[in-house]
């Protein structure tokens, strides 16, 4: 991998990073596709027409639907979805805190209760490593445990000292898996996962402990899972300065386009949220003037397009009046089309960022669209 900064507006970077699947331009917003396919109907050839640069996968749920060797069988992952640019698979972490009521924590890893059909599964650091080498992903995450919030100073301390633990543990594997003549991506990268919940110190310390061992790229994982949005800025101001300037930083889970607009600033490079998705399917679409709920029944009779000048498949084609109809029909189309128009929003905005910061503008086109979209439906 090689990661080389183009420019800096403050702290935010705009940067690129090689890999063996191609150039991601960052800052950068990674389309969420859990199971190899982002909810909505939406196809690889769709996330190519509309930007898409990185495809996120779910090491947990492959494992347990379908099958990572199965899809090993194939050739990977990127094969199996016919998906030829990046592809970052999550390492099944957050799993320990979305699954709280049915798994329990090891030393060794974690055993849970499958949610689709409670049959009993363990992964730890290595078993996470060996899914994700199947998958052969660009990007694996490191095994870690995303703690739930609030919790105590000392659940958090020994959370973090586990993962640190279980981070030193995923690499040697990797660096094993990496080494073996039939590994599907033997140039896989690994990502470490900063964590501490809301405690400044727990966070600093364990960026700092993170660093030293020269990963590939470093996250902070553990937020956006209920603590405010000024928390959560406050982490990342004290956190980020504290991993290595010369490689990605990846904020999981993130977020809003006001989140990432904000954390953009603080030196972030790398991002994935389910909210584009999950929120067009169920009708609300982003706009630079605020989001809409195309269920309303004001968009009955509504000609224009989601938004005026938009480029995406919904906007170039399709009326804010027709997309309703489907909706309300309950036929997939209208939710296909929400859906694409809010990853190409999002997609677009990224670019947006990219050039702002390269134009040494970014406090500006930060406000600008910050004052946009909270001005209200139109």
């Amino acid at each position: 991998m090689e990661y080389k900064i183009i420019a800096r507006d403050g702290r935010a970077k705009r940067a690129q990073v090689k890999t063996v699947h191609g150039i991601i331009e960052t800052p950068v917003f990674m389309n969420v596709g859990t199971v190899g396919a982002i909810k909505g109907a939406v196809s690889t050839d769709d996330l190519r027409s509309i930007g898409t640069q990185v495809e996120l996968s779910n090491t947990y749920h492959l494992h347990v639907r379908t099958g990572d060797r199965l899809i090993r069988r194939f050739g990977g992952l990127h094969r199996f979805m016919n998906w030829d640019r990046p592809i970052l698979t999550d390492s099944g972490g957050f799993q320990v805190f979305s699954l709280a009521g049915m798994r329990k924590i090891k030393e060794e890893g974690v055993y849970f209760n499958s949610h689709i059909d409670g049959r009993k599964i363990f992964m730890g650091p290595e078993e996470s490593m060996q899914i994700q080498s199947n998958l052969g992903s660009t990007i694996a995450m490191a095994f870690d445990e995303c703690p739930p919030h609030p919790a105590t100073r000392e659940y958090m301390q020994n959370s973090v000292d586990r993962t640190t633990r279980w981070l030193r543990r995923c690499r040697e594997e990797m660096d094993r898996l990496n080494a073996l003549p039939d590994t599907v991506n033997r140039q896989q990268l690994l990502f470490g996962i900063n964590q501490g919940g809301t405690f400044e110190d727990i966070r600093i310390a364990h960026a700092k402990e993170l660093s030293a061992m020269d990963l590939d790229g470093y996250a902070l994982g553990g937020l956006a899972v209920g603590e405010s949005h000024e928390e959560m800025y406050r982490i990342l101001d004290v956190t980020v300065p504290c991993l290595p300037l010369e490689k990605p930083t990846y904020l999981m889970g993130v977020g809003t386009p006001a989140n990432i607009l904000e954390s953009v600033e603080r030196g972030v490079d790398f991002f994935d949220c389910v909210y584009p998705s999950r929120n067009g399917r169920h009708g609300h679409v982003y706009t630079n003037r605020g989001k809409l709920n195309l269920f309303n029944q004001k968009y009955e009779l509504d000609s224009r397009p989601i938004e005026e000048g938009c480029s995406c498949p919904a906007c170039r084609s399709y009326t804010r009046a027709y997309i309703r109809h489907l909706l309300k029909a309950k036929e997939m189309l209208g939710m296909r089309l929400c859906v694409l128009h809010n990853l190409y929003f999002y997609n677009k905005m990224m670019e947006e960022i990219r050039d702002a910061i390269e134009e040494h503008r970014y406090n500006e086109y930060k406000a600008e669209k910050l004052a946009g979209m909270t001005g209200g439906e139109n």
